[in-house]
């Protein structure tokens, strides 16, 4: 078997009698080397900007800005803009070193999230149905709204909160994210180390892909045409006078 050498040892080769046949060792090395590290480079390159972009041409998928903004009567009016995995790790440190491993950048917040005991995956392998939605779809008129009232207008319509895991998973699962689009974990938020509620952004700002973290208080003005990730509820909630007592005047 032959193995890589330095290349102290390869000039001394060079004046052996077996040189030719070193060499010959060196290059077979080589070329056994050159698939891992080519394997290496493209599972890295998975969250650049240039391959986001390849993926787009390539895979053509409806995303999320290409939707319409239309005014949501009930969650099941709502089709399915993603399927996507939960409980494929094992635990957290697994997940995150999986984003590591495809070059994800993770945000200061995000990453203190991920680090809380608050943050948990799931223990079953299952798929998710998420929907994307904008306060202005779900009925607000205003610029900017409160997020507690916006889950509470989402839970009404028969939305559900999603996962804290949905967010690293989706980042994992949408490389051909197009740019500028910043897609809001509607989340229970997890605090920091200092207390902070935060929660979760999937994201592309147009140097790569990212998973961020924003202010998740529940008087966090989120600007309506913000767009919210969230799970069809099983058991759509009626309701739907009490939800229209949450709209702003």
């Amino acid at each position: 078997m032959c193995i890589p050498i330095s290349h102290a040892d390869r000039a001394a080769l060079d004046h052996h009698p077996n040189a030719g046949r070193s060499r010959h060792c060196l290059i077979v090395a080589f070329l056994c080397a050159a698939p891992l590290f080519q394997s290496t480079l493209q599972a890295w390159g998975q969250c650049s900007a240039r391959d986001v972009l390849q993926n787009q041409l390539k895979l053509g998928k409806v995303r999320a800005v290409d939707l319409p903004q239309k005014l949501i009567g009930a969650a099941r009016d709502v089709p399915t803009w993603k399927t996507i995995a939960v409980g494929t790790f094992a635990n957290s440190i697994a997940l995150r070193n999986a984003l590591d491993s495809v070059g994800c950048s993770i945000g200061g917040l995000a990453a203190e999230v991920l680090a809380r005991p608050a943050f948990t995956v799931s223990s079953n392998k299952t798929g998710v149905e998420l929907v994307v939605v904008s306060a202005i779809e779900l009925g607000f008129k205003t610029d900017s709204v409160p997020l507690a009232v916006i889950y509470a207008r989402a839970r009404q319509l028969g939305f559900e909160l999603a996962a804290a895991e949905i967010g690293p998973q989706l980042r994992l699962q949408y490389f051909d994210q197009p740019m500028g689009e910043f897609l809001i974990v509607g989340m229970q938020p997890i605090k920091t180390w200092s207390g902070e509620p935060v929660v979760l952004n999937v994201a592309n700002g147009g140097a790569g892909l990212i998973l961020i973290g924003q202010d998740g208080k529940d008087d966090a003005e989120i600007p309506a045409t913000s767009r919210f990730l969230f799970m069809r509820s099983p058991e759509l909630s009626g309701g739907l006078d009490t939800a229209a007592a949450l709209l702003p005047p």
